[in-house]
C-alpha cells in the first residue's frame, strides 16, 4: 500500500495510541488531532487505544489525565478505548502462531550472554543488535531453560515504505535484528502487541510521530510474515521548539491539562493552534471544526519539524477568547472568581459578570486573566484597592473631586451617558482634565487603575453599589 488511496472496502479506520506513562503532552494530542480528522473527513472510524503494556509505568492516573484531555479536546473516539494489557492472550496466541510455522523461534540467550555480545559490539563499534545466535539452532539444546520466542525478521534483502508525508523510505533488511515477541516469562512486548492490535481493530491508517518510523519496518516486517494487510503509514515530523532544539517544558510544552487548568487556554484555541503545527491550507489562520475535517488531508503535512510557539498560541487563544460566548466565559471563569472571592457566585453575580462580559474578554488573553479583571464587578465592599489605584486616588485634590462626582452621580439618570455627563460636568466646573476626575473615579470603583469603559462600568455595577463604592474610598483614610 502508500500511495495508493484509502481501502474503500474496509473505510478509513485510524487510531490514537499513548502510553499512559504520563499527562496527555501536547505533542500527542495534535497526533491524536490529526488522527481524528483524517478519519472524519474520510468518513471513516477514529479508534483509541491504551497502550498499557509497561505495567511498572502505567498508571490509572495516567489513563484518566489522556481521556479527560481528550474529552476536553473534544475529540470524540469512535466505541470504547482498547486496553493493550487486557489483551495479552490474543497477543501470546499470535507468537506462539508463528513459532509453530516457523515464522519465530525460540531463543535461550541468557542476560549474561546478551551483555557479552553488547559489549563486544561496542568495542568493535559495531551497532548494538541481536546476532541470530539461537536463529537456527535446535531448541531442544535449551533444555528447559528459560527462553524467549523471537521474531525470525528477513534477510539479504530491503524493505521500502511508502509514507504519506515522509515519502519513499528504504532501510535493509540487515539493519533490523530478530525482535523479541514474547518474553520468558511468556508476556508479549510492545511491538507484537501494536501489530495484532491494529490488525484486530481494522486500522488502515497509521498516522504517527516519525520517532516510530524504524518501529514501521519492525512492524511491516512481521506484518508480512502474518500475512496481514500492511496500512499506509504517515509519520509526522516531530514538534521543536522555537530554538530548535527537541520540545521539552522549557519551550512551554506541558500538558493540555495545564493548558486548561494553569494558562487558562480554550480548547478550540489549542485545537486551532496544534492543527496549523505542521499542518497548512494556504494562508488561513483560524480555522473551525467543520471546516478543519473538510479540508485535513494528508499531504497538507510538511516533511519538517514544527516550531512550538508560545506567544502564537496566546495570540489564537484571545482571539477565540474574543468570539466566545458570554454565558460560556462566565461558566468558565466561575472557578477561578469563586477560589478569589472565597465564596460562591450568586446568580445575581452571574448576571453581572454575564452583561461586561463584552468589554471584559476584549482586554484578556485567557481565563486568567479574564477572571482577575472580572474580579472588581463581584467583590464585597469595601473593595480591595491595589497600589497603582491607591496612588490615583491619594494624589492631590483626589477625594474632593471623587466626593464631588459622588454628589452629581446621586442626582444622575443611571445610564451610561447620564453618568458620563455628570462626571464631563465636574471636571468642567474644577478646571481640569477629563481623565483628572475619571481615573480616580475608576481607581474608587474597581480598585484598579485599568478596566473596561468607566461609564458603562458604573451602569453596570447599578447606582447603590457604585455609590457605595465611593462612600468607603471617601471615609478611609488616605494611604500612608
Amino acid at each position: 500500500m502508500g500511495d495508493e488511496a484509502p481501502n474503500t472496502e474496509r473505510g478509513v479506520v485510524t487510531r490514537f495510541a499513548p502510553s499512559p506513562t504520563g499527562f496527555l503532552h501536547i505533542g500527542g494530542a495534535r497526533t491524536a488531532l490529526f488522527n481524528y480528522l483524517y478519519a472524519r473527513h474520510h468518513g471513516g472510524r477514529f479508534l483509541l487505544r491504551i497502550e498499557d503494556t509497561d505495567r511498572v509505568r502505567s498508571t490509572d492516573a495516567a489513563v484518566a489525565a489522556i481521556l479527560d484531555g481528550m474529552r476536553w479536546l473534544d475529540l470524540d473516539w469512535d466505541g470504547d478505548a482498547v486496553m493493550q494489557f487486557a489483551r495479552s492472550a490474543r497477543h501470546a496466541e499470535v507468537a506462539r502462531g508463528l513459532l509453530a510455522s516457523g515464522g519465530a523461534y525460540k531463543c535461550f540467550a541468557t542476560a549474561d550472554e546478551l551483555e557479552a555480545m553488547r559489549a563486544a559490539q561496542r568495542a568493535a563499534k559495531q551497532p548494538l543488535r541481536y546476532d541470530g545466535r539461537w536463529r537456527d539452532r535446535d531448541p531442544a539444546e535449551g533444555g528447559g531453560a528459560p527462553y524467549v520466542v523471537r521474531f525470525r525478521a528477513p534477510r539479504g534483502g530491503h524493505a521500502t515504505i511508502a509514507d504519506k508525508v515522509q515519502g519513499n523510505v528504504t532501510v535493509a533488511d540487515d539493519e533490523l535484528d530478530d525482535m523479541v515477541l514474547l518474553r520468558s516469562d511468556g508476556s508479549p512486548t510492545y511491538m507484537l502487541a501494536v501489530v495484532v492490535d491494529d490488525y484486530d481493530m481494522g486500522v488502515t491508517h497509521v498516522i504517527r510521530g516519525d520517532d516510530h518510523l524504524n518501529n514501521a519496518f519492525r512492524q511491516r516486517a512481521l506484518i508480512e510474515a502474518l500475512g496481514w494487510p500492511e496500512p499506509v503509514y504517515a509519520h509526522i515530523p516531530l514538534i521543536h521548539g522555537a530554538d530548535g532544539a527537541k520540545l521539552s517544558k522549557r519551550h512551554g510544552a506541558l500538558g493540555v491539562d495545564a493548558y486548561r487548568d494553569e494558562l487558562g487556554m480554550l480548547p478550540e484555541a489549542v485545537e486551532n493552534y496544534l492543527l496549523k503545527l505542521g499542518w497548512g491550507h494556504g494562508d488561513d489562520e483560524f480555522i473551525r471544526r467543520p471546516q478543519a475535517i473538510e479540508w485535513f488531508d494528508l499531504d497538507g503535512i510538511g516533511r519538517g519539524p514544527a516550531r512550538f510557539d508560545a506567544k502564537k498560541l496566546a495570540h489564537v487563544n484571545a482571539h477565540y477568547l474574543r468570539l466566545a460566548d458570554d454565558a460560556r466565559l462566565v461558566d468558565l471563569i466561575a472557578p477561578r472568581v469563586e477560589a478569589a472571592l472565597g465564596r460562591a457566585l450568586s446568580d445575581t453575580d452571574r448576571a453581572l459578570l454575564q452583561r461586561g462580559m463584552g468589554e471584559l474578554k476584549l482586554r484578556a488573553g485567557d481565563l486568567v486573566e479574564l477572571a482577575t479583571s472580572s474580579l472588581f464587578y463581584v467583590r464585597t465592599r469595601p473593595i480591595a484597592v491595589d497600589a497603582d489605584a491607591q496612588r490615583l486616588i491619594d494624589e492631590a485634590a483626589a477625594r474632593d473631586l471623587i466626593a464631588t462626582v459622588r454628589a452629581a452621580l446621586a442626582e444622575a439618570d443611571w445610564t451610561a451617558a447620564a453618568i458620563e455627563a455628570a462626571v464631563r460636568g465636574v471636571a468642567d466646573a474644577a478646571g481640569v482634565k477629563l481623565g483628572k476626575v475619571a481615573q480616580p473615579l475608576r481607581a474608587a470603583v474597581t480598585g484598579s487603575a485599568t478596566s473596561p469603559g468607566l461609564f458603562e462600568v458604573l451602569d453596570l455595577l447599578g447606582r447603590d453599589e457604585a455609590l457605595g463604592r465611593l462612600d468607603d474610598v471617601i471615609i478611609r483614610e488616605p494611604h500612608a
